[in-house]
């Protein structure tokens, strides 16, 4: 068993001399930094897409690994598609930047004025921002006819408007 499986986790106070907020921060485009320098390490990158969450208690985001945790700092959005497998008819596969892959929930695709897509990701918990190879990769499933639409499993689906994110 690990401590976060503990129910009062996230209601322990911090070690000693430390604080719950940390300097780490993800910008729009997933990149992680820390105390202002970009995380150029790959496996800590990865890690840290793994392990956000959300606090259940006050609702902001966190970072954790099961034995410790902390707040950061999200600049858009929490997740991000690194690509997309597959092929149509079927949805595409999405990979998450922490390495996991879950089906595009098609209905769930939106844009924003820029043109970024995004989607929510781990049962709709979290959005996620396709970052633009993944972007690029949904190609298949865009009918040429209609560019803010998709064919998947032979259904068509209207790629909505993205509401401006709350803080």
């Amino acid at each position: 068993m690990k401590p976060g499986d503990h129910p009062e986790f996230f209601r322990l106070p911090p070690p000693p001399g430390a604080s719950r907020q940390s300097t780490i921060r993800v910008d729009r485009d997933g990149q992680f930094f820390h105390d202002g320098a970009k995380v150029d390490k790959r496996a800590l990158s990865e890690a840290f897409h793994r392990w956000m969450d959300i606090h259940p208690d006050d609702g902001r985001f966190i970072l954790t690994n099961g034995y410790d945790w902390t707040y950061l700092d999200v600049e858009d959005t929490p997740c991000f598609v690194a690509s997309v497998k597959g092929a149509p008819p079927a949805a595409p596969i999405l990979v998450l930047s922490g390495g996991a892959e879950e089906p595009l929930e098609p209905s769930k695709l939106t844009s924003d004025a820029d043109g970024a897509c995004f989607t929510h990701v781990r049962g709709g918990r979290f959005e996620a921002k396709l970052l633009r190879q993944a972007q690029n990769e949904l190609e298949p499933w865009l009918l040429p006819d209609a560019p803010a639409r998709l064919r998947v499993d032979g259904e068509d689906y209207v790629i909505g408007a993205r509401r401006a994110p709350t803080t």
